[in-house]
């Protein structure tokens, strides 16, 4: 601007041409530029691995120029020996290891959402949903083989077509606490990218602005974060629970809090990674590399004793040989690609992907951009093969037989000392190549030794023989599921009618989430019939009673119970009243937690007495009725009926979306306790709502 408008004199006869964000003639460098763009694409597609190998001597050459931290490392080749490269674990084994980066239905379009994830399958590796929930018609395998299925289902802050049939069939459940392009910003789709379809399939209204807040809401701690991990255990026992964090000072820590919180997988997300619809703020300045995230996590992780407890994976802009063996140098055990997996069907990095207006038929659901889309899975599977070929050759070169034996191997990395450019003066990345400080994690780490590395396993099967089903057993028993299985054995297998009696304690956390498993694993989306399990408890509940309950179940709570009931409602039941002795009166008394049917998509819960906080928020589908709420009731709704017969506190339908609620206003002050931004006040004056608030 100062040099178009200077304060003296006429303006330069040639002002800069820019290029941050975009490729300019002239301007900033960019790896991903037309002739590296060309070239991955004529690699993946004509199935040439020389080609392929121009591809990342064009990338490689151009890191060199110092436009990654990972150009700044060298390999110590001399430290070992090189093998043959016959020797060498096969492409096979490595492509298991690959999985691709959590991409939305909705920001991508379906044909490039289900190519991807073809790919991966093909290849053994595992493709991630993103947060916008799954067509259930991807669960069943295809007449040829292939299958449309993402392994990898994530559970983000905004729960998305989050249900007990979408947790059910996953191999991986991944818990999104921040997005490595935006962190700390949430997430977006406009309007005019939900479709009918993803409305479907998002539990939401078409044309309607989805947003992602930054803050899980069910997660203020890391024993919040420990109690979701554990919910997502029970809804699926069999899969594996990860968490997604960024690359930032200080996650190293969190990591270490991750993995006390019995996570299996903790991913480290570098800041240059996203599908381009980041703020253009964001992209320049929010994030870190993530070598410097996977650096800080390894090294906090061993320090911690923790390593063997845990594994992890990184990604962000990975699209070389070269870059998984550093990463894999610095503790990384697998590797995601997104971006790159996009270019391989067709992307030509555009960076419009928020417009709805990709030509290529990727990044919009355009019918007519869609019709556009020439992508094909052979691409990707071609790039993941290629890719991990030429890892190979890089671990021949290093002498190591197989990935174990590489990883966290610090030692063979060094740091360019003498560097050529204005900003290398006062770097040092020595610190990222640092030796962990405990001695004893030091030996274990440097040693070709693979005890550091994860290698504790979850117990994943629900055995349910030779369980003591008595009251006894139940209050003693920390977990009470097993119990249920067992007893509602004959609805699980033949659908008939089933009541239960037991007390309850607050020790009793998830209840009835691992039996919603059993039923859907059984009976599909649709579930059983209304009421076919009744189970009639009397106690104090404990956290996340009835989250993800399945069509079918009904919970009768005579006590109170605690925060996160009936988290994800996925179409159960859950009534929750006084005990038959308490004096107090059930509308002047907070009888149930926060966070009550937080995601829910269906179903119905009725509370004889008031919530706590944020009750509703981000419900999609479910019905309540309660007798008073506190601050931030129904916030983030998107659909679903909720009826107050009693007082809200502040923020009332904060970035409510959809769905209708009834609040009975005694005082006619209510309007001054609801978030009027996006919601209209009305009296119930016609039928149809007389109606439907009566019933």
């Amino acid at each position: 601007h100062n040099k178009a408008y200077p304060k003296r004199g006429l303006p330069d006869k040639i002002l800069q041409c820019g290029g941050e964000y975009h490729v300019r003639a002239f301007g900033e460098r960019h790896l991903w530029n037309p002739e590296a763009v060309y070239k991955l694409q004529q690699a993946v597609r004509s199935g040439d691995y020389k080609i392929f190998k121009e591809y990342t001597k064009l990338i490689d050459d151009q890191s060199k120029a110092h436009a990654t931290l990972r150009s700044l490392f060298e390999f110590k080749n001399g430290k070992r020996k090189s093998i043959p490269l016959s020797k060498v674990e096969p492409v096979e084994e490595i492509t298991k290891r690959f999985v691709s980066a959590a991409m939305s239905f909705g920001s991508i379009s379906k044909e490039a959402h289900e190519a991807i994830a073809i790919a991966m399958n093909r290849i053994g590796g595992k493709s991630n949903s993103g947060e916008g929930g799954e067509d259930p018609a991807r669960f069943i395998p295809m007449p040829n083989g292939d299958s449309k299925l993402s392994r990898i289902k994530q559970v983000a802050s905004g729960r998305f077509g989050v249900t007990i049939n979408y947790l059910t069939h996953a191999d991986e459940l991944q818990i999104k606490v921040a997005q490595g392009a935006k962190p700390g910003e949430g997430g977006q789709l406009p309007g005019h990218k939900v479709s009918p379809a993803i409305a479907k399939v998002r539990h939401t209204t078409p044309g309607v602005t989805l947003i992602s807040p930054p803050p899980h809401h069910d997660i203020y701690s890391i024993e919040d974060l420990a109690q979701l991990i554990y919910d997502l255990r029970c809804s699926n026992p069999s899969a594996r629970i990860a968490v997604k964090l960024v690359s930032e000072v200080g996650v190293g820590t969190i990591a270490a809090g991750v993995a006390k919180a019995k996570a299996d997988m903790v991913l480290i997300s570098g800041f240059d990674g996203g599908t381009g619809a980041s703020p253009l703020t964001s992209i320049k300045h929010c994030g870190l590399p993530w070598e410097l995230g996977l650096a800080e996590t390894q090294q906090s992780l061993i320090n911690n004793h923790l390593r063997d407890k845990i594994r992890v994976q990184t990604d962000g802009q990975l699209k070389t040989g070269r870059d998984l063996a550093i990463a894999a140098l610095m503790g990384a055990e697998e590797y995601g690609f997104g971006t790159t997996c996009l270019a391989c069907l067709g992307c030509i990095i555009m960076r419009k992907c928020h417009m709805n207006t990709c030509p290529v038929g990727i990044a919009t659901q355009d019918p007519k951009l869609r019709a556009k889309f020439t992508g094909k899975a052979d691409y990707v599977v071609n790039f993941l093969r290629f890719i991990a070929q030429e890892l190979r050759e890089i671990m021949a070169e290093l002498g190591f037989k197989s990935l174990d034996e590489m990883i966290g191997r610090i030692e063979l990395l060094e740091f360019q000392a003498a560097i050529e450019h204005w900003k290398s003066h006062g770097l040092d990345l020595t610190p990222l190549l640092a030796k962990p400080l405990n001695k004893k994690a030091t030996l274990i780490c440097n040693q070709e030794n693979t005890e550091v590395f994860k290698t504790i396993q979850n117990d994943k099967n629900v055995k349910i023989e030779n369980i003591d089903t008595s009251d006894e057993s139940v209050m003693k028993s920390k977990s009470i599921d097993k119990i249920l299985i067992k007893l509602a054995q004959p609805a699980i297998r033949n659908a008939k009618p089933v009541t239960i009696n037991l007390p309850i304690r607050n020790i009793h956390r998830t209840v009835g989430t691992t039996l919603s498993c059993e039923v859907t694993k059984k009976h599909g989306e649709k579930g059983l019939k209304d009421n076919t399990i009744q189970i009639n408890f009397k106690g104090s509940a404990g956290q996340s009673l009835g989250a993800f309950l399945a069509p079918g179940i009904t919970m009768r709570v005579e006590g109170d119970v605690n925060d996160y009931t009936g988290k994800g409602l996925s179409g159960g039941k859950i009534i929750v009243v006084p005990p038959k002795e308490a004096t107090f009166k059930p509308h002047n008394n907070v009888i149930i937690g926060n966070v009550v049917l937080y995601g829910a998509t269906e179903g119905e819960m009725y509370i004889n007495g008031i919530a706590a906080e944020r009750f509703a928020i981000r419900n999609s589908g479910a019905t309540a009725v309660v007798e008073g709420v506190g601050d931030h009731g129904c916030e983030y709704m998107t659909g679903g009926t909720v009826v107050v017969l009693g007082n809200t506190g502040v923020n009332f339908a904060a970035g409510m979306s959809g769905g209708i609620a009834y609040v009975y206003d005694e005082t006619e002050m209510f309007g001054s306790l609801c978030n009027l931004d996006m919601v209209d006040l009305e009296y119930v004056w016609t039928e149809e709502d007389k109606s439907t608030l009566k019933n």
